[in-house]
């Protein structure tokens, strides 16, 4: 494959280089993780959003979905078959990883900054008051609820700041905190693998993992899972920087007003769409 990178995507790329090195620049500032922290946890409700999302898609429900302070996480849904629980466990480490992809697709395809922000904001409020209020209370899943002030808080304050800067941050601020976001999701997901491919190592502690509950549903030893998951979200990554690189082609009609850096006088807010054994899905960072 060819990764040469085109001209028209050298202003993009600058952007998202820097953004890329800010993000690992701040692992070695001390007490800078507090700058990446809000990423962190916007990163963790797109994994246990993955988890939700596959749970639905398989014909299975939600009953509670939680985020913790320290960066980890907890989706509870009912078990389906052996298919469905692959799917549901896959969903996390891999929907993070392809959501960052597609924020990195979606900087080439002239889709405005405000657009995406504005829609990551929708996506983590609608994960934050459905299923981490509403489900866990009429679901009756008590011992979630533990988790529930501090999930509705972060979700609730994390949309609101991606609303604001949608809203009224310049389009280079606004064009910058998406890569920032396709940044730490494509690298808290690749950090997670690692976490997870250790805690699956026979000679580690029994932890409970996604790799761990594939492993349960399917015999297969967990290490293997986070083998193939790494292999999976290698391939998302180099199919998208792959889109990235190359040169842009007009598509779905895009005009000029909606590229990332001509979006300073565009404002354009999209419209939010109108008891079995429960099986807990965890993100162990």
């Amino acid at each position: 494959m060819n990764y040469k990178l085109s001209n028209d995507a050298r202003p993009q790329a600058m952007t998202l280089l820097l953004a890329a090195i800010l993000s690992i620049a701040l692992w070695f500032i001390p007490f800078a993780e507090i700058l990446s922290y809000p990423f962190r946890i916007f990163v963790t409700f797109i994994h246990e959003g993955g988890h939700a999302i596959a749970a639905l898609l398989t014909g299975n429900s939600v009953q509670s979905l939680s985020v913790a302070m320290n960066g980890s996480g907890e989706t509870y849904t009912t078990q389906g078959g052996v298919l469905s629980q692959m799917l549901v466990s896959s969903a996390g480490y891999l929907g993070a990883m392809t959501y960052g992809a597609l924020l990195l697709v979606l900087i080439r395809r002239s889709v405005a900054a405000r657009i995406v922000l504005a829609s990551s904001s929708a996506v983590v409020l609608g994960l934050t008051i459905i299923f981490g209020v509403i489900k866990p209370i009429f679901a009756g899943t008590w011992g979630s609820l533990a988790g529930l002030p501090f999930t509705l808080v972060a979700g609730v304050l994390l949309s609101i700041g991606l609303f604001a800067v949608a809203r009224f941050a310049s389009a280079r601020v606004a064009t910058f905190v998406v890569s920032l976001l396709a940044v730490q999701c494509v690298l808290n997901a690749l950090l997670d693998l690692k976490t997870v491919f250790f805690l699956s190592s026979p000679f580690a502690a029994s932890v409970p993992t996604d790799a761990v509950n594939m492993a349960n549903a399917t015999g297969v030893p967990a290490i293997l899972w986070a083998i193939v998951w790494v292999a999976i979200s290698i391939f998302i990554l180099l199919v998208a920087l792959r889109q990235y690189a190359a040169s842009r082609v007009r598509s779905f009609g895009a005009s000029p007003d909606l590229t990332l850096d001509r979006t300073a006088d565009m404002w354009s807010m999209p419209a939010l769409p109108a008891a079995s054994e429960k099986v807990r899905y965890d993100k162990s960072a």
